[in-house]
């Protein structure tokens, strides 16, 4: 049986730009779209083209050079965004409008001092000002997961017959748990009558760690695209990292009813490209992209690699980009990664006698000494 297809919708550009001190030039946002479009990610959100001279002409470069995905420029329910959006996507070959209008109780208030039935009108002049600019328009409830579920009910089905046909239900703030945004997924595609019209898309933020976990759990329930970003970066803690949903999806099949088709091979090589480009470190033990994600030191998992990789490891390093796995040798290594090791180096030992004098040798430089390198095992087993 055939699984539907998971849109991947990077907005590393936009979203993740917005994380502060992450700034980059339209030159370096064609860098890293050029390698998520080497990656086959299926929509990439180059910016917010209205924000800047500079924001438009990066979005208008990435238009023009990338051709295998599509291209989405941010814009407010404002027609001077939309126009100006619509414009800088003339030369893609496959381009998108993302308008966006906040639905909670909280921001219509205090942010757009605006009426509900206002901010229905507003979204759905500004979609159909955008469909007649863009084929493809994207619409999101900003703050949706704070929103009333009747009141999105409402403005989706009217921005649906208005020429929508995305509709992203954000976790602006980071607010929700799985269960909860997973039922409003449900809920909204259920109780939308026109909702097979239009792909549901979830957009979340990681205040309270539950980004990705949220992303999955909508796409349990419905939601056919993720929107994320490379390293988890955007606004605040961030957004659902695009290699955790990826691998996610790619490594338990048996549980998603989705497929993607992403060539993980280039989830490593982008990730240290974003990082280089911003100067934001990726954390050693960052799931899939960290130094330490396929690093072993534990002499019990060492040894159980050894033996099968499959014992401590759910997915293959070099699938997603990395050489290969790698054992670390410390203080807790144990003597068959020591042996394999050094066997690796050219080293072989005649007896057990000698490895055991070698191994009680290097247990106590490895108390003594963090960073073992291949030098000091080399001329320990010289002494």
């Amino acid at each position: 049986m055939s699984k539907d297809k998971l849109v991947i919708f990077d907005t590393t550009l936009r979203d993740g730009e917005q994380s502060p001190g992450a700034s980059m030039d339209k030159e370096e946002k064609l860098e890293i779209a050029q390698q998520l479009e080497k990656m086959k990610v299926d929509v990439i959100e180059a910016g917010f083209a209205v924000a800047s001279p500079g924001d438009f002409e990066a979005v208008k470069l990435v238009a023009d050079n990338i051709k295998d995905s599509t291209i989405c420029s941010l814009s407010r329910a404002v027609d001077k965004d939309i126009e100006v959006a619509g414009e800088a996507l003339k030369g893609a070959n496959s381009g998108r409008i993302h308008t966006f209008i906040a639905t909670s109780p909280l921001h219509m208030k205090h942010k757009l001092q605006m009426e509900p039935e206002a901010v229905i009108e507003q979204a759905v002049k500004s979609v159909r000002l955008a469909r007649n600019l863009c084929e493809d328009v994207e619409f999101s409830c900003e703050d949706a997961g704070r929103s009333d579920l009747d009141f999105m009910c409402e403005i989706v089905e009217k921005v649906i017959d208005a020429g929508a046909r995305t509709i992203n239900i954000p976790d602006t703030v980071g607010y929700n748990m799985p269960e909860q945004y997973a039922n409003t997924i449900q809920q909204l595609i259920e109780r939308i009558p026109n909702s097979d019209k239009a792909i549901f898309s979830v957009h979340c933020h990681n205040d309270l760690g539950l980004a990705v976990a949220n992303s999955l759990a909508a796409v349990q329930k419905g939601a056919r695209q993720v929107e994320c970003t490379i390293n988890g970066l955007g606004e605040r803690a961030g957004n659902a990292s695009l290699e955790e949903v990826i691998m996610a999806i790619k490594t338990r099949p048996d549980f998603f009813d989705v497929d993607v088709d992403i060539d993980t091979r280039h989830i490593v090589p982008t990730s240290q490209l974003v990082s280089k480009i911003t100067g934001f470190a990726v954390q050693p033990n960052k799931a899939i992209v960290g130094d330490n994600a396929f690093a072993h030191e534990s002499g019990i998992h060492q040894d159980g690699v050894l033996k099968n990789r499959e014992t401590y490891e759910i997915m293959r390093a070099e699938d997603v980009g990395w050489a290969n796995n790698r054992m670390v040798l410390g203080k807790h290594s144990g003597r068959n990664a020591f042996k394999s090791h050094l066997a690796g180096l050219g080293i072989q030992f005649d007896n057990n006698d000698e490895l055991k004098e070698a191994f009680v040798a290097f247990k106590k430089l490895a108390d003594q000494k963090h960073d073992i390198l291949d030098e000091d095992l080399l001329s320990l087993i010289k002494r």
